[in-house]
């Protein structure tokens, strides 16, 4: 497959429509509106999650596409791993990491290696960095696809779950992706697995394992 621009990658990896499953997931807003949360108050659940969780994830993005394939992947991940405590985080990110690099085995072929174990998986940050290094993704660019679909899902799932204004969903989403441009450069200068942002989120965390146990719902995640 010929070279793509770097916004074009991105803009492909950002798409919903792309078949790699990430409509599963509405990063848990489900259980978190169960639990009380305001559709009023999902701005400030974003935002939190931009200081928290997608810092983790976007580290982790910029090391895998910094060390690439043939790298200590496992090491990558136990870094991650100990990052993110939910078990139900990491088991929806692992699912979200074989979609799409079921999706790249396509695109980029050769670009995410299968793990070595049949019961385990690579989580969607490494994923995309590996896709990143091999489509020719900036890591700037690859930090804020990062902000972009973690706030986007929320976005997403909302409409879905409380009805509203599609036009305030968006300006949620654009919100969130400013809120992490001051740490853009900072993050996609990072190389060294052990420098990956530590940023914990217990709130976030505990709907995540709710949201795994709901008996009935919407998204998985």
């Amino acid at each position: 497959m010929t070279a793509s621009a770097s916004l074009t990658v991105a803009l492909l990896l950002a798409d919903s429509r792309l078949p790699a499953g990430a409509h599963v997931s509405s990063n848990a807003l489900e259980a978190a509106l169960r639990d009380g949360l305001a559709p009023t108050d999902v701005a400030g659940y974003v935002a939190s999650r931009i200081r928290t969780v997608v810092l983790v994830e976007a580290g982790t993005a910029v090391v895998a596409r910094a060390l690439g394939p043939a790298s200590d992947l496992d090491r990558l991940r136990a870094e991650w791993a100990a990052r993110t405590p939910s078990r139900a985080q990491r088991e929806v990110a692992g699912a979200l990491g074989d979609g799409l690099r079921r999706a790249a085995d396509v695109l980029w072929p050769g670009a995410v290696p299968v793990p070595d174990r049949r019961d385990s998986s690579w989580p969607r940050p490494i994923v995309l960095g590996l896709v990143a290094a091999a489509a020719g993704l900036e890591a700037e660019d690859l930090v804020r696809l990062i902000a972009y679909d973690d706030a986007q899902t929320i976005a997403s799932a909302l409409l879905k779950l409380e009805p509203g204004d599609p036009r305030a969903a968006a300006a949620l989403v654009l919100e969130a992706c400013a809120l992490l441009e001051p740490r853009v450069a900072e993050l996609a200068a990072l190389t060294d697995p052990t420098h990956i942002p530590c940023a914990g989120a217990p709130l976030t965390e505990g709907w995540s394992e709710a949201q795994s146990a709901l008996p009935r719902r919407l998204f998985r995640a």
